[in-house]
């Protein structure tokens, strides 16, 4: 009688990115998003714009105000915005340098929650903010390509600026 191992060989999943590694892809590009923060000219921070689209000081504000609760939400389930209400409509404060030190707060928060998920985490299912139901792992994703579209908003207010933006592989 054959042996069927087609089942073993299926049910065999290998990790091809663990908890830290994760971590690490985010925190660099969140560390590449803030040189390109760095790298705007603070007399265009708050009112360049082309074709309508928001400036880059309320892109990064976006970012901000989703990664803090985004992160509390992936490690505890509370989605809530918190008080004062920090989220992707929050108006920038006014200096380029107050909106840097916001990031590096909610990268240190993001450095403070991470080691309190757990792997099981992950493969569970909620609707980030109430609103978007998915696996905490594909939530935690779309956190990290909504920063990727925002910095490349930013790239092409930079290059239409005339400074050159930060080499997107330096994370």
């Amino acid at each position: 009688m054959e042996t069927n191992n087609i089942a073993n060989e299926t049910t065999f999943s290998p990790s091809l990115l663990n908890a830290d590694a994760l971590l690490e892809h985010w925190q660099g590009h969140r560390r590449l998003t803030r040189k390109a923060i760095e790298a705007f000219p603070e007399e265009h921070f708050y009112t360049f714009s082309i074709g309508g689209m928001r400036t880059f000081a309320q892109l990064s504000m976006e970012i901000i105000g989703l990664s803090a609760p985004g992160i509390r939400g992936i490690a505890f389930g509370d989605w809530t915005f918190g008080e004062p209400a920090l989220d992707h409509s929050t108006p920038a404060p006014p200096t380029k340098q107050e909106v840097l030190n916001l990031w590096d707060l909610v990268t240190e928060y993001i450095e403070t929650l991470w080691p309190q998920i757990s792997t099981e985490r992950f493969h569970q299912t909620e609707a980030a903010f109430g609103m978007y139901p998915n696996t905490i792992l594909n939530t935690l994703l779309y956190l990290i390509d909504n920063e990727i579209h925002h910095r490349a908003q930013g790239y092409v207010y930079l290059r239409a600026l005339g400074v050159e933006p930060p080499a997107f592989w330096e994370r």
